[in-house]
């Protein structure tokens, strides 16, 4: 019998499925959560910049040193994609998060409600054709995410868990807020 794309089965999509729940479990394995099911925080399976001062990790404090000391200062950089689009998916329900703000993004309901949280106001722009504030004026119905924005270490370029956000109107300040409060609560957290 000679087989042919009519007689086998596209299995494409069951092993996308299965290569995305060991990548999980690879992750889960890799952080000390592999053998016993401890309930995750936000950010816990992902690792900050390993070169950047971090007490209690890669620093440890004498007698008479301080954090406000200058070499223990962290500098941060934000930076988006806005080219990154994300259509909506055709069949919401069979979606699984399998770490939903365990990893570098922010968890999905926690932002939704910061975004009907926080005032939307359509901003004007002065320059003829900025295309930032007029992609944020636009609807784009089909459009889950127009672009994407993440913090980072300015000094070695890692980004810092769970302070990364996709944006559904271009650039908006209140998509802006969360990595910003994310980065001030990684980085006093030890403090």
């Amino acid at each position: 019998m000679i087989l042919t794309k009519h007689v086998v089965k596209d299995r494409y999509r069951e092993l996308m499925r299965v290569a995305r729940q060991w990548r999980q479990l690879k992750i889960m394995k890799w952080h000390g959560f592999g053998h016993h099911s401890d309930t995750l925080s936000t950010g816990e399976l992902t690792l900050f910049c390993p070169a950047c001062p971090q007490p209690g990790i890669n620093v440890l404090l004498s007698g008479d040193e301080s954090l406000d000391d200058w070499k223990f200062t962290q500098s941060f950089v934000m930076d988006g994609n806005f080219k990154a689009e994300h259509l909506h998916p055709m069949k919401p329900f069979n979606e699984v998060w399998l770490s939903n703000g365990l990893g570098f993004m922010v968890g999905k309901d926690r932002y939704k409600m910061h975004l009907e949280e926080a005032a939307d106001t359509v901003e004007k722009s002065s320059c003829n054709n900025h295309q930032t504030v007029n992609q944020a004026n636009d609807s784009r119905h089909k459009l889950e995410s127009t672009s994407i924005r993440g913090v980072a270490c300015a000094r070695h370029g890692c980004f810092v868990p769970h302070s990364m956000v996709d944006f559904q109107k271009g650039e908006r300040q209140a998509t802006c807020a969360i990595p910003h409060s994310q980065v001030n609560h990684a980085s006093l957290a030890d403090k």
